[in-house]
């Protein structure tokens, strides 16, 4: 007999803050992870946190709105379980601690603010099996607004993985200096010095958006080739081309391009020729370490 749980992530990013419900379908030694419902609510946190050092007003109000209607959802879903993970906006803006505890107070939910180290954890336990074989290496690329996570994989397993001040809101305000892309350039070579043919895999609603765009089957990658074409064919677009005519959000179609910048930039120093782009991201990992209970993160009965 099958056994249904629901469990609930919240991933407070700096570009966007998103509610992911998920049913966990247990049958016997098979276990199925179901999205039942995503929320996603622009609010670009990292713009006030990179450039003033805190949250602003403003954006307390929408987050704390948006924290009150995700509750609401939750409870109309039956959800039993849920954990709620502010990263790299959130870690940095001084208010950060303050805006956690007002929220708890104003809807009841419980925000952890978790570091770089955790995140990428966190995002390991996505469903990856799916892409990564266990006589390959793999280079897992996770880009947000304030950091980009990377990780490497070899014969199924986890080597190494590090977080970089590098994400698609800092560069558009450009707080990213040549030392960071120089760093994350000698990382990445390090890393995969003793690991050849190295596959890239890609993370985050950016590469999920030129993914789709492709119009390529799920399971086949995109060529660095092919990013740098679409690179240069939205630079060649005006902000307002992009929404217009390519039918981008309004808090995408600038981020996209800086986005696509560390992706190719991966690529060409990791010496992978293509990158796979799964539907995954930290909300799915959160889910999975709630489930495994693996990467030390606060779960919350609702």
């Amino acid at each position: 007999m099958i056994q249904i749980k629901k469990y609930a992530a919240i991933d407070i990013g700096s570009n966007a803050v998103r509610l992911l419900i998920t049913n966990i379908i247990e049958d016997k030694n098979r276990i199925q992870f179901n999205k039942s419902h995503l929320v996603r609510v622009p609010i670009r946190l990292g713009q006030d946190a990179f450039t003033v050092g805190e949250i602003s007003e403003e954006n307390i109000d929408r987050m704390t709105k948006a924290m009150k209607a995700f509750k609401l959802l939750m409870e109309v879903y039956g959800v039993e379980k849920y954990a709620a993970c502010a990263t790299s906006a959130m870690r940095e803006a001084f208010n950060g601690t303050d805006i956690v505890k007002s929220i708890k107070n104003e809807s009841e939910i419980q925000i952890e603010i978790i570091d770089g180290k955790k995140e990428a954890l966190i995002i390991a336990n996505s469903d990856l099996n799916t892409i990564i074989k266990n006589d390959g290496n793999y280079l897992y690329v996770d880009v947000g607004g304030g950091s980009t996570e990377f990780t490497l994989f070899s014969n199924g397993k986890q080597i190494t993985s590090k977080s970089f001040k590098n994400g698609t809101v800092r560069l558009l305000n450009n707080m990213v200096t040549e030392n960071v892309w120089n760093e994350i350039q000698k990382w990445i070579k390090n890393a995969v010095t003793d690991y050849p043919n190295i596959q890239m895999i890609g993370s985050g609603g950016n590469i999920n958006k030129i993914f789709k765009m492709s119009g390529k089957p799920q399971d086949k990658p995109l060529t660095n080739i092919y990013l740098n074409q679409q690179l240069q064919k939205l630079n060649a677009m005006t902000y307002e081309q992009r929404i217009s005519e390519l039918g981008l959000n309004i808090d995408r179609a600038d981020v996209i391009i800086p986005a696509i910048q560390i992706y190719s930039n991966a690529l060409k120093w990791s010496g992978a020729k293509q990158i796979f782009v799964p539907k995954i991201g930290l909300s799915d990992g959160i889910v999975k370490a709630m489930y495994n209970d693996n990467s030390g993160i606060k779960i919350h009965n609702l």
